[in-house]
């Protein structure tokens, strides 16, 4: 704890002179920054048995994950720009990150070690491509946005280290564990295993095509080397990963988006059928070899899958979301986490009402499923990265959250978050669960 504490302050220090430095500069510099603190505690629960990744059913609390971000943009020439963004993370959730596919602290990850860690999250490039006859609007900078005047009609190259969920599946009310919904199957479409290494990064190129109303996206990045690994498989004609998005806006009465996502990804990954047929059961050492925890060096591994994404204004002070996702089930998850199809929906409530504009209420409900052979591959004693109890009483895994994010002062926020679960990691003989949260967040 307080490596963490000393290592926070450090990156708070640098960011106020830094910050002071780029306001008495020009408007060529974008800068911001985050730091998030999560406190997550469980109480006991009833468990029939526990198995390599369950849920620990004694008590847990004191929980804590500390992430922490500068987002540095520079301007280049003309609708080009820069963008790097040092980051540090430590801590660990509930039970290491294991236990829940709908995992409940989207601020945390599997990385074996709770000790804080710096490292680059983001860098990459942009490039800005007007269409014929194009209007423009001012963009104001803000995160990973520099100041300019953005064609309306454009053509998008992003290319280098970046974050998916950057620019895929995004919801206004369902997108952020800084600010909104903590769990993994609220903050990205449960079901794309979207490529990333542990912490969510991964490499690649991104381009888009942006209209006024529409847009579609386009990317190839690298998958993980083994699932849920910090190191990325560069052997891109046998790993890799392809997404498309094709976004509808509307603004009739209210403003609403819809969001259709594809994906493909080809890596290491075994099928669930296949590591089922060479397993011996009953033979721990065997079992303990078809973890996510190696790197197989056998590809074709075929993950695919589609994704839904829609939100609607309701009022000025309301709005709701819906997500729906599916996965072929076949191959075992390689990046996000251990889900073949999902569901959501939920509402935001602004804080109008009681005379708190800032204050956001959040109530969602998620569903999440596996697929047969999936089923069948936890039933025998085996476990991916997230979940695996020894055997499975399957059931559908059951979320609901419900959060209140309260504005203290200025860019402090606090949020007071509660998450039932139903079915932990889709075992009918383990839970429910209650999980409560206390969140702070600071950005500017």
């Amino acid at each position: 704890m307080k490596k963490i504490t000393a290592l926070v302050l450090f990156i708070t220090v640098s960011a106020s002179v830094l910050s002071q430095a780029l306001l008495d500069s020009n408007n060529n510099w974008s800068y911001h920054f985050q730091l998030t603190v999560i406190n997550q505690t469980h109480p006991s629960f009833q468990a029939k048995y526990s198995g390599a990744n369950s849920l620990i059913n004694e008590s847990e609390s004191k929980k804590l994950s500390v992430t922490s971000t500068l987002f540095l943009g520079r301007k280049l020439w003309k609708n080009a720009a820069l963008y790097f963004n040092p980051e540090i993370a430590g801590g660990s959730g509930i039970s290491s990150a294991k236990g829940i596919a709908g995992f409940t602290n989207g601020e945390t990850f599997r990385i074996g070690s709770a000790d804080p860690r710096l490292y680059i999250a983001r860098l990459y490039f942009q490039q800005n491509f007007a269409l014929k006859n194009s209007g423009y609007v001012k963009v104001d900078p803000t995160i990973n946005q520099v100041d300019s005047m953005l064609p309306t009609s454009r053509i998008t190259i992003t290319a280098g280290k970046i974050g998916m969920s950057d620019f895929f599946d995004n919801n206004s009310y369902s997108h952020d564990p800084r600010s909104q919904f903590l769990n993994w199957s609220l903050m990205s479409n449960g079901a794309w295993d979207y490529p990333a290494d542990t912490r969510g990064y991964t490499q690649g190129l991104v381009a888009a095509l942006v209209k006024p109303g529409w847009a579609v996206r386009l990317s190839s990045v690298l998958v993980p080397r083994k699932a849920n690994g910090l190191q990325l498989d560069y052997k891109v004609t046998k790993a890799h990963a392809e997404t498309i998005e094709i976004e509808k806006n509307w603004t009739a009465k209210r403003p609403g988006v819809i969001r259709l996502l594809a994906f493909r990804n080809v890596s290491q990954a075994p099928t669930y059928s296949t590591t089922l047929a060479q397993v011996k059961l009953g033979d721990s050492s065997s079992v303990g070899e078809y973890t996510g925890e190696q790197e197989w060096k056998i590809y074709g591994g075929v993950k695919y899958g589609f994704g839904l994404n829609a939100e609607q204004e309701l009022s000025n002070i309301a709005g709701v979301f819906f997500k729906g996702s599916w996965n072929d089930g076949k191959t075992a998850t390689w990046a996000f986490t251990e889900i073949d199809h999902s569901v959501s929906a939920g509402i935001n409530i602004k804080g109008k009402g009681w005379k708190r504009g800032d204050d956001n209420i959040g109530i969602a409900q998620v569903i999440n499923g596996i697929s047969s052979q999936h089923q069948q591959f936890l039933n025998a004693g085996l476990y991916g990265f997230i979940v695996g109890d020894g055997k499975l009483n399957y059931g559908n895994e059951s979320i609901t959250e419900v959060y209140y994010q309260a504005k203290i002062a200025g860019s402090f926020f606090i949020s007071a978050d509660y998450q039932f679960v139903n079915n932990p990691a889709y075992n009918k003989d383990r839970g429910p669960v209650h999980v409560f949260a206390i969140r702070g967040h600071v950005q500017f």
